[in-house]
């Protein structure tokens, strides 16, 4: 079974995440709610072997449905609509590549009681520590 399963975590900590959002070209206004809202994520495979990677938060409720190696039309949380792939590696990390003007990639490792988010946009990393919500 893999870690996530029956899971939900919550952002704990935040790493260079402004100069992300800076990098991605998003504003003063959503950079600033997006530095300063916690969200809740939880990873749900679905019955049609689909999985969808629900964020909630106090701004916005988004669901990222997808089939592993499948491309797909994804609308981000900050407006931008972009092309994406997901990949599994091994049964508790999946690489998401969002392809669009400014394409990235976002790497979910799931560990016993945490999740590690690492967004790499060009030269620029930031890091994202989700704890598992008792």
């Amino acid at each position: 079974m893999a870690l996530w399963q029956g899971k939900k975590y919550r952002l704990e900590t935040s790493e260079n995440f402004d100069d992300y959002m800076k990098e991605l070209g998003i504003g003063w206004l959503l950079r600033t709610i997006g530095n300063n809202t916690s969200a809740t994520v939880e990873l749900v495979e679905e019955a049609d072997g689909s999985y969808s990677f629900i964020t909630d938060s106090t701004f916005r409720r988004s669901v990222m449905k997808f089939k592993p190696g499948e491309e797909f039309d994804e609308e981000t949380i900050d407006g931008r609509n972009v092309k994406s792939v997901c990949t599994f590696d091994g049964p508790n990390k999946f690489i998401q590549e969002q392809k669009g003007s400014k394409p990235t990639t976002i790497v979910r490792e799931f560990k016993e009681d945490e999740l590690i988010t690492t967004l790499t946009i060009g030269n620029v990393t930031s890091i994202r520590k989700y704890k598992l919500v008792v």
